[in-house]
């Protein structure tokens, strides 16, 4: 895997490998990349044994992302999130599923899977339905969502309709 110039670094404290491989087993069209490892030098820094994963890199959608096995001193929190667009309701249903398995529903199409990583689950046509210029269909569809917590794409194209 060719290294881009722009990647996203997600910290974990040991999860790396399992949260890289769970990853490429939701997403389509994703690969994974470069395992680098720990060695002896710097332990009294890392504390982690010989051997285990420093960094997995891995690409997801074609968004290029790097798992760190960094230590305990940091937790994802919902400040940055991973947005997925989708095109169907079976789209939402699957992503929703599998990435909120063990893991936390919130309001509003975002979720925080098993490893606490915050991800929005958002049907592409709601971008569409908030610019409209009719603040009536706007504020129909925002009532509509701000009530969901996984996306249905049916009850906002009514929402958005007036029916």
């Amino acid at each position: 895997m060719k290294t881009p110039k722009l990647s996203i670094c997600l910290w974990f404290d040991n999860q790396a490998e399992e949260a890289a491989r769970y990853y490429l087993s939701i997403f389509p069209d994703s690969r994974a990349g470069t395992i680098t490892r720990y060695g002896k030098e710097g332990f009294e820094f890392h504390k982690k044994p010989e051997g285990t994963a420093m960094v997995v890199e891995f690409s997801l959608l074609n968004i290029h992302f790097q798992a760190l096995n960094g230590g305990p001193q940091f937790n994802f929190n919902e400040s940055v999130s991973v947005v997925v667009h989708c095109n169907t309701q079976e789209e939402i249903d699957r992503y929703w599923t599998q990435l909120a398995a063990e893991g936390e529903e919130g309001p509003c199409g975002w979720l925080k899977d098993k490893y606490g990583l915050s991800w929005q689950i958002v049907p592409e046509l709601l971008a569409t339905y908030l610019a409209d210029p009719d603040p009536v269909k706007v504020q129909r569809v925002t009532a509509a969502f701000l009530s969901m917590k996984k996306f249905d794409i049916g009850l906002l194209q009514e929402a958005y309709a007036g029916s």
